[in-house]
């Protein structure tokens, strides 16, 4: 799927000392973070993410269990499992993103390539066809 990609991050050390994974702006992470924040306590029911963003970048990452994260580019739709500290998910514009199977011990890490703006979300999934359509047809 274009514009979404699990990356993987370099892990130093071992099982002896333990690990550390360094997180850098344009270099493990696609773009410069301006914004840093974390879900954590979602009962397992519950549904997290049900929008899009016209901009925003975002990389996400499972800190402690896991978490399912359905994407969706308008014609294409995966189911990512995030249940490892060395893999990331990045989420580039325009993907409808849905986050679930939450538990307590679930904490999910988001990175972000600029500040909260209402205005760059798209809440309504019939919104974000348009929104995809109408793009395509600039691009093209």
């Amino acid at each position: 799927m274009k514009n979404c990609r699990i990356i993987n991050f370099k892990k130093i050390g071992n099982n002896d000392v333990g690990f550390l994974i360094a997180l850098e702006g344009n270099r493990e992470v696609p773009f410069n973070i301006k914004r840093v924040y974390y879900i954590y306590n979602v009962p397992k029911e519950i549904k997290r993410g049900l929008h899009a963003h016209k901009r925003l970048e975002q990389v996400l990452i499972c800190m402690s269990g896991s978490v399912k994260i359905k994407i969706d580019d308008g014609n294409e739709k995966k189911i990512i499992e995030l249940n490892n500290l060395n893999k990331g998910l990045y989420i580039g514009p325009a993907i409808w993103r849905e986050m679930y199977g939450f538990g307590k011990s679930v904490v999910l890490l988001i990175l972000a390539s600029d500040y909260y703006d209402e205005n760059d979300y798209i809440r309504d999934y019939e919104e974000f066809l348009e929104f995809i359509k109408k793009r395509n047809l600039y691009s093209s």
